[in-house]
C-alpha cells in the first residue's frame, strides 16, 4: 500500500481521545449562531423523520422559517410535542405538517410518505432520516431484543424510509436523501452497545446508495454528529434499565464500569449547539445537485472521523476509480 493511503495511528488514537473526551465529559463550547442563514428554501418539500426533539424537531422549524414545505414526522399520535409543533406552526405562518410515522412499522411508512407526496404534489425534493435510538451497555450485554431494536431503528427505519421516497424520485430524476448517522459511526468508544454497529451499517448503506442513484440525479449525504445536548442521552434510559432488568448477574458484575450507569443518563454532548445540523443541512440543501458532499462531519471541537473519511475515500477511488464504476464513484466523492 503506498504512503497516500497509510493511516497515522497516533493522530486516530489521539483523536479518537478527543471524541471520547466530548461524549463522556464536557465538550468545548460551540461558537455563537451566526445571523439568520441568508439560505432561501422556497419551494423545498421535506420529510423529516424524528421531530418530536432534537435535531428533527429543531430542523423543521428552521428549514420552515426558510421557506421549505416541511412534513415533520413522529411516533405515538397523538402527543404534546405534536400540538406544540403545529400551534407554532399556525402562529408563525410556517408551512409545516406534523404525520404520524413509526419507522419500525411497514404500514406507517407507506401510508405516512404516500400523504405527503399527495400533500406535496407527488414530488418530495428531501427526506432526512433522523430518527435514532441508543441503549447503553457492553456488546455482551445486549440480548437479541435490545440488538434487534435498535437496528429496526437505526437501521431498517432508514431503509424503510428510503425505500418509501424512492421510486417517485426516480420518476422525478431528483431528490435529495439525508442520513444522520454519527461520530460513533467511524470510530468506537466502548459501553454504547449496539450504538456504532447501527452508525456503522448506516454510514455503508448510504454510501452504497450513493452510488447507486447518482444515476438518476439523486444525491445522497451523510451527517455525523459528534457530542449535541439533545434528548438521545435521557432517552436511551427506559430501553437501557429494561435491557439490565433482564440481564444475569454475572454480565453486570463482568463489565461493572460500563453496566452502572445503564438506565441512569441524565444528560450529555456538552454545550455545543445542536443547530449546527439543521443549519449544515439547509445549506447542502441549497447546493446545486451533483455538488453536494457524501458526508459532512459537525462538532466545534471534536471531528476524529474526518481523517476515516479521507482514507476511507482514497481506498474507494483506488479499487473503484478505473472501473466501469469510475465515473461514478468519483462523481459521488469528488
Amino acid at each position: 500500500m503506498s504512503d497516500s493511503f497509510k493511516l497515522n495511528r497516533r493522530s486516530l488514537m489521539l483523536g479518537a481521545s478527543v471524541t471520547a473526551a466530548a461524549y463522556v465529559a464536557a465538550c468545548a463550547k460551540a461558537p455563537d449562531a451566526t445571523a439568520q442563514s441568508s439560505v432561501d428554501l422556497s419551494g423545498v418539500s421535506i420529510l423529516i423523520t424524528g421531530c418530536s426533539s432534537g435535531f428533527g424537531r429543531l430542523g423543521a422549524e428552521h428549514y420552515a422559517r426558510l421557506g421549505a414545505k416541511v412534513f415533520a414526522t413522529m411516533r405515538n399520535l397523538p402527543r404534546p410535542e405534536a400540538t406544540e409543533l403545529e400551534a407554532l406552526a399556525k402562529s408563525d405562518n410556517l408551512d409545516i405538517t406534523v404525520l404520524e410515522i413509526d419507522i419500525t412499522d411497514d404500514a406507517q411508512v407507506e401510508a405516512g410518505v404516500a400523504a405527503a407526496l399527495k400533500a406535496a404534489g407527488g414530488k418530495l425534493d428531501v427526506l432526512i432520516n433522523n430518527a435514532g435510538m441508543s441503549i447503553a451497555g457492553p456488546i455482551e450485554a445486549q440480548d437479541m431484543a435490545a440488538t434487534l431494536f435498535i437496528f429496526d431503528t437505526n437501521v431498517y427505519g432508514a431503509q424503510r424510509m428510503s425505500r418509501a421516497v424512492l421510486p417517485s424520485m426516480r420518476a422525478n430524476k431528483a431528490g435529495y436523501i439525508f442520513n444522520v448517522t454519527s461520530q460513533l459511526g467511524r470510530v468506537i468508544i466502548p459501553g454504547f452497545g449496539q450504538y456504532s454497529p447501527t452508525k456503522f451499517a448506516l454510514e455503508a448503506m448510504s454510501e452504497q446508495m450513493a452510488y447507486e442513484v447518482a444515476p438518476f440525479d439523486i444525491d445522497v449525504t451523510i451527517i455525523q454528529p459528534g457530542g449535541y445536548p439533545t434528548k438521545i442521552w435521557y432517552n436511551q434510559n427506559a430501553p437501557s434499565a429494561a435491557l439490565k432488568a433482564r440481564l444475569p448477574e454475572d454480565i453486570i458484575n463482568a463489565y461493572p464500569g460500563f453496566t452502572a450507569g445503564m438506565g441512569k443518563r441524565e444528560a450529555g454532548g456538552g454545550e455545543s449547539d445542536p443547530m449546527d445540523i439543521p443549519r449544515a443541512i439547509a445549506e447542502a440543501i441549497a447546493k446545486p445537485q451533483g455538488m453536494r458532499p457524501l458526508r459532512i462531519a459537525l462538532h466545534p471541537k471534536a471531528r476524529p472521523q474526518e481523517a476515516v473519511n479521507k482514507v476511507s475515500a482514497q481506498v474507494q477511488l483506488a479499487v473503484l476509480g478505473d472501473s466501469p464504476l469510475g465515473s461514478t464513484v468519483k462523481g459521488v466523492l469528488d
